[in-house]
């Protein structure tokens, strides 16, 4: 097998992986007990997921154009007392869950502004603002939790047509339009041409701060919503919420596919894959009633994971793009 055959293959098999990885958590966990592979259990999955699954469809727009976005946990909690003050203030909750974007797409304003204007970089401007949220938010809450009317809770446990549950059809309604952009859509189009080479999408006339402002726009709107959809599971703001959500999106994204490097990424499958394994394991880990310290130690093993595949795909493609070198007719090769 060539050096070239050996690269494919290696490229192949670190695609693979994630959904490798998925499989032997299912036989692993589903022989360890039988109530693993319910189909109540699935749904739970699928419900658990969709919060993690729309704030990682906005980092996915951001990780397209080979940025990052580390605010999303603090634009979720932000997004999350916003809706509650105004639902204890008495109202509705539907009025309450409308205020939730208006702050995520503020805070996407405010870091598509430092990263455009003032050409800072991004990882620099979302973890200052991931400070600034988080701070923010503990201030107004004054580190108290925020227990809501059973109003919440109720539109969280509540099923679309009698039978799928609402979390889960929000997801499917942002994860779909989410998709629909990205591959029906001109910006979607410039937003891999921005991450694969912004020089040269300039050179085609491309607006590239327009193209990145619209990017963490789409991750803090995204962001805030996945913050209502944990809110109305919860019917809780506690000083935690959204707290270290960034790498779980961040996670998500890049085992479903997406590349640090930019560029690459779809929402649908790979996006939803990816939040749904994470969720898979942490699922497993609690039916078979293991020790909750180890949940951030299977979270940081995979957030390791994703970032090793993304290293090793990348530098397996760069090999494979690199020209072959021929000997001239009727040299040969020293």
């Amino acid at each position: 097998m060539t050096g070239r055959a050996r690269s494919g293959a290696a490229v192949a098999l670190l695609r693979a992986a994630p959904a490798l990885l998925f499989l032997a958590a299912v036989a692993g966990f589903g022989l360890a007990t039988p109530r693993f592979l319910t189909a109540e259990n699935a749904v739970n999955v699928l419900v658990q997921s969709s919060a993690t699954a729309i704030v990682a469809a906005g980092m996915t727009f951001v990780l397209i154009t080979a940025g990052i976005d580390l605010s999303v946990g603090s634009i979720m909690f932000l997004g999350a007392i916003a809706a509650g003050k105004l639902a204890l203030a008495g109202g509705s909750p539907w009025l309450a869950a409308a205020v939730a974007p208006a702050v995520g797409l503020g805070f996407g304003l405010v870091n598509a502004a430092l990263i455009t204007r003032l050409r800072l970089m991004p990882f620099i401007v979302t973890l200052a603002t991931l400070s600034i949220g988080r701070g923010l938010g503990l201030f107004l809450t004054q580190t108290r939790a925020m227990n809501l009317p059973g109003e919440f809770l109720r539109l969280g446990s509540s099923r679309v047509l009698g039978i799928v549950p609402l979390p889960v059809a929000m997801m499917v309604v942002v994860l779909s339009a989410a998709q629909v952009v990205l591959s029906m859509t001109p910006i979607g189009r410039q937003l891999y041409a921005v991450g694969n080479d912004p020089e040269a999408a300039k050179k085609a006339g491309i607006r590239v701060g327009r193209v990145l402002a619209f990017a963490y726009l789409a991750s803090g709107l995204c962001a805030s919503i996945g913050g209502l959809v944990l809110l109305g599971q919860l019917a809780a703001v506690s000083p935690s919420l959204g707290d270290r959500w960034e790498f779980e999106a961040i996670a998500a994204a890049v085992l479903g596919g997406s590349s640090l490097f930019g560029g690459k990424g779809r929402v649908l499958p790979g996006t939803l894959f990816g939040a749904v394994l994470i969720q898979a394991i942490r699922n497993g880990l609690n039916v078979v009633n293991a020790d909750p310290y180890l949940y951030p130690v299977v979270t940081g093993v995979l957030i390791f994971l994703a970032v090793a595949l993304d290293g090793l795909r990348h530098r397996r493609l760069a090999l494979l793009r690199r020209p072959r070198i021929r000997p001239e007719a009727g040299r040969s090769p020293r």
